[in-house]
């Protein structure tokens, strides 16, 4: 049974550049996002090296401003990373939040933490062939036959 490509109904998109989470302690508000038309988001963050003694955690955000504003914390959400995490991935995934806009916080304190990548997935989208977003590339290929990629 052809089910259709996952990237054909799940919009993917940056939450945090390289660029913009490389070591430091300052908190990273990862880019707002908006929900309408998808049921949930997958927000996957990948650490890179962390100093020990470093305090750093993650959470979700939602409001009803599209600028983050008015963002405020989802219970249950915050998870802590630990001095030893490095390298390692970590996900929070949101079914039905809420409100409409929503965005991943990287918390960081006392020493340096990296954050390699993070990346939004939305799901549940209500129209098929979703647009990516501006800084995602890819493609899809049914049955390729071997050959040179």
């Amino acid at each position: 049974m052809n089910r259709g490509f996952i990237s054909e109904d799940c919009k993917i998109s940056s939450a945090i550049t390289p660029t913009a989470g490389v070591a430091g302690v300052t908190d990273i508000n990862g880019t707002v996002i908006d929900m309408a038309g998808f049921e949930g988001v997958l927000m996957v963050v990948r650490f890179g090296a962390i100093t020990a003694g470093a305090v750093t955690s993650i959470k979700a955000q939602q409001g009803q401003q599209s600028d983050g504003s008015d963002a405020a914390d989802l219970l249950g959400t915050g998870q802590t990373i630990a001095d030893t995490d490095d390298d390692k991935t970590f996900y929070i995934d949101l079914q039905r939040p809420n409100e409409r806009y929503v965005r991943l916080v990287v918390d960081r304190g006392t020493q340096n933490a990296v954050v390699a990548e993070a990346h939004y997935m939305q799901y549940g989208a209500t129209a098929k062939k979703v647009t990516h977003g501006t800084n995602v590339a890819g493609e899809m290929h049914s049955s390729p036959l071997e050959g040179a990629a």
